[in-house]
């Protein structure tokens, strides 16, 4: 990234070097500026002698692979193979670089895959001194080493880990001794300085508390730490890090356990203000390298390449633990996933990128010429004017005035990043209080004792003095919101009972310093939706969902949300874990359609359908988990297994918020078979335990909360009978002992687990069976009659059991399902457009249906008590009933009223031409 390497004479000793040799003109300038410019890289040009002519006959690519094979191959002293073999490889490394045959990731790549070979070779080496295997004894590398990123002189960054009863240990040596020797001898191979020089320095100080402790730790040890002390730089030191040497599998297992320190899934803001403080101690710090110009500290000055790393690692620590696309180690992949999934601006991430590779070229450059670990631009001016020629441009004053344009567009960047909030500060003193919120258009008498509740910190979310810090930051906002509600006081009233119930505030209130944007959507979810306000006082990470670009996308069909919850649970271990994913996630997707309702940003018709896709995700992967677990202790039952009926709005897919799932299960083959596990089970009593497992796991409430109420009092017999019933008993059941209720219910049946083909056969021939249409028509106004007495209607504003409800509808559906053996099918609005299609039903009703299914999936959303919701629409809010009226597609609350009464009017209508009945 920085210009072509001017052509220069080759001097006469370096000419020499070069005789026989075919060489193009690239190579040629190389080694002439490598001979002129760089002492070190001179010195290795007369030593290494071999080097030069691999590279001119195998070229730079297939060279640098024989010089890693020849490394790993070699044998005798350690110590000075290693050396060798790394004179070897900067000297190609460099050639390769000055000559413009390698980007900056192939060389950084080469380094590191060298730094690597060599720590492989020094822990086996340390090892086989003890007469003992390569085992045991993980290396992990941080920094540049382990994003791949390593510079011409870097040092390494280690982290020693050991497995206690497995590495070797001398007569009269403890373990904890015998790492710390095997650590040791690990560091001497690497970087003890000899006639031959070292290989890598190494740095073991990024380790627990190196301080105080010693230089290898135990797996255990560490993974206590990072999981309950370690800090937020050390978050970021982990965003770079891999098992580099020594005992792989025992390391990757070791950075899988920690994952959840590093990639949290609740956002947190708060690191940026620590980072924020780290930046700034390193500016403080390194004053006199922060300006352009000789001095200039090319890592830590201001817009260097320490800026693009943290620029890029702020946002993954906050973004990763959602989206594993992010979780990329390497800078440059870091800035190109982040624009990928637009989380940075892709003109931003191109600008640092671009930055990033001139900044580290000139790095290597400046560090080639004496093999020194420096990132200062030299205070000489002749070491100046040198350097320049390196990186291919005339002067220095020229690659002085690239290095302003490049830096100053990187530390803007950055400095907009961790730019603190300034701004509104709400009094504290009585009298400016008053007149403050006077201002803001808000009731003293109203607000005042709130806010002075709240800043008495009475709340567990506001007793810390640092969440108290946070909450004035956005005390102003917060307050701009309630002003701006319909009704401020009963905003502000939603909002104390929301603060009430926050178990933390630090992290919530920090999310929502950083993005101010969230604020006046937090209003509208206190402001008109219970459901979802209490889903956040329980679990503030949930307005994280809706930070993302896909926030407000409609949800994937139901194959990709199957998909994506298995990959999300992938690597459970143990069915809790497995659980605790599943509610979060189904609890996330259910928040995310919920805002998107209340933003009025989805169909409330796709929504419903949405909902019941999650509701299918969720069974589906804890009917794996929960089978898999059943089956460890009781085995399985050739030829059967269990299956699961969706009835009611699931059947249907037509769930709102407030729907329990109302289930059926079923098994195949011979209820008489046996099970093959340790402790066999009958058939019958093998699927009934396993469905109680079930229905445990999709209802009983966990560290994570419930995630679904299951309803099975449509099983055969009801409540009465069997949980589980063997697919034949069913059949013969409905064939000679189901109420017609049961067939009418049947035909929202839809299989959701286990083998469909059977199970819907049996369905299909239930439904196709003739009926005497006069018993029926009996039957369903006999039950209609016996819901209006157990559960009679609200009024006008219940549209589901109310008069001309959607219950009506239903059993006018279902009757013509069964009478006529047509349009059946589970969706009731696809039953009900045929049967329109097909004359049988007038048309206003499939618009009756969308309105008061539209209406009813709102009001679970805003007035989840269906008694409560059908007496106080009227009376709701004028945020609710805008609401309400824009999600049906109304211009207002009167249009909505309107034609409620008139999708009532259509529903009734039909009801006494079908039944000749008045409703």
């Amino acid at each position: 990234m920085t210009e072509a390497l001017a052509p220069l004479a080759l001097p006469a000793d370096a000419a020499r070097l070069l005789d026989g040799m075919a060489v193009d003109a690239a190579l040629a300038t190389a080694v002439a500026h490598a001979f002129s410019q760089s002492p070190y890289l001179k010195r290795l040009l007369r030593t290494r002698k071999a080097v030069l002519p691999l590279i001119a006959e195998a070229g730079f690519d297939a060279a640098f692979e024989a010089l890693m094979a020849q490394a790993a191959a070699a044998t005798g002293d350690i110590d000075e193979l290693l050396r060798a073999a790394k004179a070897d490889v900067a000297l190609l490394v460099a050639l390769a670089d000055l000559s413009g045959a390698w980007p900056l990731e192939t060389v950084t790549m080469a380094l590191s895959r060298f730094a690597d070979l060599a720590l492989q070779r020094a822990v086996a080496a340390a090892l086989a001194e003890r007469e003992a295997p390569d085992a045991g004894f993980a290396v992990l590398g941080l920094g540049k080493l382990g994003s791949y990123e390593l510079n011409y002189s870097s040092d390494v960054d280690l982290i020693f880990l050991y497995d206690p009863d497995v590495i070797p240990v001398r007569p009269r040596e403890d373990h904890a001794e015998a790492a710390v020797r095997i650590g040791r001898r690990i560091v001497q191979i690497m970087d003890a300085p000899t006639a031959s020089g070292y290989v890598f320095r190494t740095d073991l100080r990024l380790r627990p508390s190196p301080e105080a402790t010693p230089i290898a730790l135990t797996f255990a040890a560490a993974e206590h730490y990072y999981q309950s002390e370690a800090l937020t730089w050390e978050r970021v030191a982990f965003i770079r890090c891999r098992v580099c040497a020594g005992d792989m599998q025992r390391g990757h297992e070791f950075l899988d356990t920690i994952a959840p320190f590093l990639w949290r899934r609740s956002l947190d803001y708060t690191a940026i203000r620590d980072i924020q403080s780290v930046s700034l101690r390193i500016r403080d710090h390194y004053d006199a390298g922060q300006a352009v110009g000789p001095g200039f500290d090319l890592k830590r000055g201001r817009g260097g390449i320490r800026e693009v790393e943290f620029f890029a690692q702020i946002h993954q620590m906050i973004w990763g633990g959602r989206d594993a696309r992010l979780r990329v180690a390497p800078t440059l992949e870091a800035l190109r996933a982040l624009a990928d999934a637009g989380r940075i601006d892709a003109v931003t991430a191109t600008q640092l990128a671009h930055a990033y590779r001139f900044l580290r070229t000139i790095e290597h450059r400046l560090q080639m010429r004496a093999d020194e670990q420096t990132h200062a631009v030299p205070t000489n001016a002749a070491q100046r004017e040198a350097v320049a020629q390196l990186c291919g441009f005339g002067d220095w004053r020229g690659l002085e005035r690239r290095l302003k344009d490049e830096t100053a567009g990187v530390a803007a960047a950055y400095d907009l990043l961790i730019a603190q909030a300034g701004g509104v500060e709400v009094p504290t003193e009585a009298k400016a209080l008053r007149r403050w919120l006077t201002d803001a258009g808000l009731k003293p008498a109203a607000f005042v004792p709130l806010i002075e509740r709240w800043r008495q910190g009475k709340y567990r979310a506001l007793r810390a003095e640092a969440s108290r810090h946070e909450f004035e930051e956005i005390l102003p906002e917060l307050l701009a919101t309630l002003a701006a509600a319909g009704d401020p006081a009963q905003a502000a009233a939603r909002f104390d009972s929301f603060l009430e119930q926050l178990p933390a505030g630090l992290q919530f209130f920090a999310l929502l310093s950083a993005n101010p944007k969230l604020m006046p959507l937090l209003g509208r979810l206190l402001g008109v939706t219970p459901v979802l306000a209490n889903a956040l006082a329980r679990d503030p990470a949930l307005l994280d969902v809706l930070l993302g670009p896909e926030a407000f996308a409609p949800l994937p069909d139901g194959a990709a949300l199957l998909a994506n919850l298995r990959s999300f649970v992938r690597g459970s271990k143990h069915l809790e874990v497995t659980l605790d994913r599943v509610r979060n996630w189904t609890g996330e997707h259910r928040f995310q359609v919920g805002a998107q309702l209340i933003e009025a940003r989805v169909d409330p018709l796709v929504a419903a359908t949405g909902l019941s896709d999650l509701a299918d995700a969720a069974l589906q992967v804890l009917g794996d988990a929960v089978e898999a677990e059943f089956a460890a202790t009781h085995g399985r039952i050739a030829g059967a297994g269990l299956i699961v009926l969706a009835m009611g709005r699931y059947g249907g897919r037509a769930l709102t918020h407030a729907s329990d799932l109302d289930l059926i299960f079923l098994f195949g083959g011979s209820h008489e078979s046996m099970s093959d596990g340790a402790k066999p089970l009958a058939a019958t009593s093998y699927f009934n335990r396993l469905a109680t497992r079930l229905t445990a796991a999709l209802s009983v409430p966990t560290a994570a909360g419930a995630l679904y109420e299951v309803d099975t009092r449509l099983r055969p017999s009801g409540s009465q009978g069997l949980l589980a019933v063997s697919l034949d008993s069913f059949a013969r059941y409905q064939r000679e002992a189901a109420w017609t209720w049961e067939h009418l219910a049947l035909t929202r049946a839809r299989i959701v687990l286990g083998d469909a083909g059977p199970a819907q056969a049996v369905i299909a021939e239930i439904l196709q069976a003739p009926r005497d249409g006069d018993m029926l028509r009996t039957d369903v106004l006999a039950m209609r009659g016996d819901i209006d007495a157990a559960k009679p209607g609200h009024g006008f504003w219940d549209v589901k059991l109310g008069k001309g409800g959607l219950v009506d509808l239903e059993f006018i559906t279902h009757f013509l399902q069964l009478r006529d053996r047509m349009a059946q099918t589970p969706d009731l609005r696809a039953a009900i457009a045929e049967l329109v299609a097909r004359g049988t039903l007038d048309p206003t009703l499939l618009d009756a249906h969308d309105l008061l299914t539209r209406l009813l999936i709102m009001l679970r959303l805003v007035l989840p008590d269906a008694g409560a919701a059908a007496t106080r629409v009227a009376a709701a809010p004028a945020g609710v009933t805008a609401l309400l009226a824009q999600a049906t597609g109304q211009a207002d609350f009167a249009a909505l009223e309107a034609a409620v009464a008139a999708a009532r009017s259509s529903i009734i209508g039909a009801w006494e031409v079908l039944f000749d009945k008045r409703r």
